[in-house]
């Protein structure tokens, strides 16, 4: 049985229309998707820009790294310093190159 087995036609302005085609696009949704994500009281937000999938991974291989040597640390009853340290210089470089690009001002831009 459909979750959604209720259907509701609505009509709109070519303005109205296009304003909604943009803003479902923006937050990457579909248009049905937007309305009831908004019928049920979210604020929704643009979807990211690439940077932000690819500042994700990122992450991700840092955090798995570092899950690594926990293991390792675990099982061999020691850490292995280097490697920890290398992982810990990942994370702190990575924290000012995002810094950088969305926190502090580029000249001439406020």
């Amino acid at each position: 049985m459909r979750y959604r087995n209720k259907k509701k036609q609505f009509w709109f302005s070519e303005e109205e229309c296009k304003i909604l085609a943009n803003n479902s696009q923006k937050t990457g949704l579909t248009e049905s998707e937007y309305i009831r994500e908004l019928l049920l009281g979210y604020k929704l937000k643009e979807k990211p820009d690439d940077r932000f999938y690819e500042h994700i991974k990122v992450i991700r291989s840092i955090a798995n790294n570092m899950n690594q040597l926990a293991k390792k640390a675990h099982s061999l009853g020691f850490v292995d310093e280097i490697a920890y340290k290398r992982n810990a210089d990942k994370v702190i470089d990575f924290i000012e190159e995002i810094k950088d690009k969305y926190l502090t001002d580029v000249k001439g831009e406020n």
